[in-house]
């Protein structure tokens, strides 16, 4: 199989954006499909990667997306349902649609991103969406190479799990944190994004799903911790227990912006660790949390100053 089109479903995003470049700095044509081209403006300068926009819940809109790609890259997901989006609709329907899709057009090679401790009998409606979703795909083989990778936590450069919750320690006198003992296995975006371009044309990853963790687990609170050490301060943080953190969650889905829900407390029921190692064929270590995030916290770089105005943007 050789594979030079890529299309790439939610490559302007912070994990997709990091697949993009080491898509593209692989030799790869890359074709980035999106609703508005000013949300993927950053990929624009990036030699072989085109902009298109699509509705990619529109089949027909799809198909013609999809016609001249040799794999397809599919990254869409979303924390939380609204009355436009569900998890049914965006993490079990459309990846299904590609898979079909692939197979018409005869394109032989799709990757997933699903989410660690997917399962039909998850505790949350976003897990379980997640294992429907693989559970669907597994029909699709062998004639389709699908390979499934399921990451813990990512952090990086503009994500948001670790730079939302510094802002919080550097404006806020205390913490009040959910779930507190629950587990993550944090890995960086830059380990994933090589996963997903390697595996692309390796034959060994056909028809496997991998996870995605890094070195280290913490606890919720230990994790707090390291970015408050990172940071060079102490807050205090007050743990609240399952009734005081459901009744939190409650209170936040009422917000215009909804930074936390009942489902993602019942996600975090469930530890995302795993001692599955990255696979044998990348010969690639994980990378450690406290190496990588003082490179993007405190970093006083022209680059950092670049990242954190596009954060202010809402970029």
């Amino acid at each position: 199989m050789h594979i030079k089109n890529t299309v790439v479903l939610g490559g302007s995003g912070f994990v997709g954006s990091a697949i993009v470049a080491k898509l593209v700095s692989a030799g790869y044509q890359v074709t980035v499909l999106t609703r508005r081209l000013d949300h993927a403006k950053h990929l624009s300068l990036l030699p072989g990667v085109t902009l298109k926009v699509c509705n990619v819940f529109d089949a027909q809109a799809l198909r013609s997306a999809l016609q001249e790609a040799d794999a397809v890259i599919n990254l869409l997901g979303i924390l939380h349902q609204s009355a436009k989006t569900s998890f049914t609709q965006v993490h079990e329907h459309l990846p299904v649609q590609l898979a079909k899709l692939c197979q018409d057009l005869g394109i032989k090679r799709l990757l997933h991103m699903s989410s660690l401790c997917a399962a039909t009998d998850a505790p949350s409606l976003y897990l379980r969406s997640k294992g429907r979703a693989e559970v669907a795909l597994a029909a699709y083989a062998p004639g389709l190479a699908i390979t499934v990778f399921r990451p813990s936590i990512i952090f990086g450069r503009a994500d948001q799990f670790i730079n939302l919750f510094a802002g919080l320690i550097k404006h806020l006198p205390l913490v009040v944190l959910v779930k507190p003992n629950a587990k993550f296995q944090p890995v960086w975006v830059e380990d994933v994004a090589t996963c997903f371009v390697a595996s692309l044309n390796e034959p060994a990853s056909f028809g496997l799903s991998y996870d995605l963790v890094g070195p280290k687990v913490y606890t919720f609170r230990a994790l707090l911790k390291a970015i408050m050490q990172t940071l060079g301060v102490h807050k205090p943080i007050l743990g609240l227990n399952d009734a005081l953190s459901y009744a939190q969650a409650f209170l936040m889905e009422c917000l215009p912006i909804k930074l936390m829900s009942r489902d993602n407390i019942r996600s975090m029921e469930q530890d995302s660790v795993s001692d599955q190692a990255f696979p044998a064929w990348l010969e690639l270590r994980p990378s450690a949390l406290e190496t990588i995030m003082p490179q993007y916290l405190i970093d006083q770089t022209p680059r950092g100053a670049y990242d954190r105005f596009r954060r202010k943007a809402a970029r």
